[in-house]
């Protein structure tokens, strides 16, 4: 489900772009255009803190370090 939100809203940025830049937008489009994002922003925000709240903390509020000791916030971007 996050993953298909996530292309969803990747999709529509990109799509945003392409109608903005052709400047001949009528007000209902751009009030649907404004309306898809604001519901991909607010998907993006759900998926973040779902996410959010699956990560491991410590007590001492310095994020957690996996077995390699780096944080494990770090992890995804590397691997």
């Amino acid at each position: 489900m996050e993953a298909a939100q996530l292309k969803a809203g990747v999709e529509l940025f990109g799509y945003s772009g392409e109608m903005l830049g052709d400047h001949k937008l009528s007000k209902r489009e751009l009030r649907f255009l404004a309306k898809s994002l604001r519901e991909a922003l607010g998907d993006a925000l759900r998926v973040a803190e779902s996410r959010g709240e699956r990560l491991p903390s410590c007590a001492d509020g310095e994020p957690y370090e996996g077995p390699d000791g780096a944080p494990e916030s770090e992890k995804g971007a590397r691997e």
